[in-house]
């Protein structure tokens, strides 16, 4: 099993849900608000009177055969959205509990 962490700007969240259901991907946690900024250029997202645009985040976990589907969708969502930025972030998890 592998942990996706996406982080995206808010804009992009009905994009990324969409995603979500279309992978049958039923199990998440999202962060509404999240501070930062891109290291490839972005803007700060920081919610406030200077950088007014907030990030969100969604931290999944699914089956490894899931995740080059769910990278290859949201590659093409950040190179057709480059003003917003979406990344995603995969590691190997171990199930517990």
């Amino acid at each position: 099993m592998k942990a996706v962490f996406i982080s995206y700007n808010q804009a992009l969240s009905e994009r990324v849900e969409y995603l979500l259901e279309r992978l049958q991907v039923t199990g998440w946690t999202q962060f509404p608000i999240v501070n930062g900024k891109g290291s490839r250029g972005g803007q700060p997202r920081m919610g406030n009177h200077t950088w007014p645009e907030k990030n969100a985040a969604i931290l999944t976990i699914v089956e490894d055969n899931v995740v080059p589907v769910m990278l290859k969708y949201i590659e093409k969502l950040d190179q057709v959205n480059t003003e917003n930025g979406i990344r995603a972030f995969v590691w190997e998890i171990t199930a517990g509990y």
